[in-house]
């Protein structure tokens, strides 16, 4: 049967958007995804900051994750630690299950909101901390930024954010020349193409500067990161800004964007220097084998 030019641009662009949603994602779940109520321990509302650490962790997961799912390692090393420490999901779709970090980022980015409010609240504490992997290390600053999130941070810490977007070697360019597969993606999953390079969110979110005063942020990144690329427009400009390379730090350490944030004690030891600069000690090589 003869399709018409129409059928035949539609039956194109199917094809092809299961590829580039896939490459899109930032983070693909290897596991059974979970609820952020599913976890092993974290997420106890009636937890009180100590002196040491008098500021609670709200963790934010990366795309096509979760609370429980991303943290499985990190939530548990900060807890020992001594942190209070919560998780959450946002930006899910219920069409598409417990993968989260999909719905429009200005819309999760109030859903952190509401997350810090109930935190604060349950915990007494005035402020928080704010460590987020990949989307969950940029969207935090569109709620600095715009939703009032500066009066309530101390500190944004990113595991491999795409602060300035990702052009995905080049797949960015594959979905502007296929008709319609970026409107088409945008429709079903908005959280995906708000993180492409220039991509209007980002264009918003970067205007008149990066940062926000009175919030510290810090970005560790990976040189092997094959998801945000390149790398280094993961780094952030303005005061109050430490960029860190992990292999300026280790340079065997070859973790790339999934693992940065999922399982790599090299970067959670920065995390943790990042929450406590005034404890902070050298993390190198050896830092692989922090867990308690």
């Amino acid at each position: 049967m003869k399709l018409s030019p129409g059928r035949r641009r539609r039956t194109r662009l199917l094809a092809v958007l299961p590829a580039l949603a896939l490459a899109l994602t930032g983070l693909t779940a290897t596991a059974a995804p979970a609820s952020a109520a599913d976890n092993s321990g974290w997420n106890d509302y009636n937890c009180k900051p100590s002196a040491d650490h008098p500021r609670p962790v709200v963790l934010v997961h990366g795309t096509f994750e979760n609370g429980t799912d991303n943290w499985e390692v990190l939530a548990p090393y900060l807890e020992d630690r001594g942190y209070c420490v919560f998780s959450f999901d946002y930006g899910m779709i219920d069409s598409l299950g417990a993968f989260g970090g999909l719905g429009p980022i200005d819309a999760s980015a109030q859903q952190l909101s509401d997350e810090v409010d109930k935190v604060l609240a349950a915990t007494g504490a005035p402020k928080v901390d704010l460590v987020g992997h990949s989307q969950g290390g940029m969207m935090p600053r569109y709620y600095l930024k715009f939703l009032g999130g500066a009066a309530k941070v101390n500190a944004l810490i990113g595991l491999a954010p795409d602060n300035h977007g990702t052009t995905l070697d080049g797949l960015q360019k594959i979905a502007e020349k296929v008709p319609g597969a970026e409107a088409l993606i945008g429709d079903v999953t908005p959280g995906l193409t708000d993180q492409l390079s220039d991509s209007p969110f980002l264009q918003k979110l970067n205007a008149g500067g990066d940062t926000v005063p009175g919030v510290q942020y810090t970005v560790i990144a990976t040189d092997t990161d094959e998801v945000v690329t390149p790398y280094q427009s993961e780094f952030l400009t303005g005061p109050d800004v430490h960029n860190v390379l992990l292999q300026d730090l280790c340079p065997v350490d070859v973790f790339e964007h999934v693992l940065i944030g999922t399982t790599d004690l090299i970067a959670f030891h920065e995390v943790a220097n990042a929450l406590d600069p005034a404890t902070a000690t050298t993390t190198t090589c050896a830092d692989a084998g922090d867990l308690p």
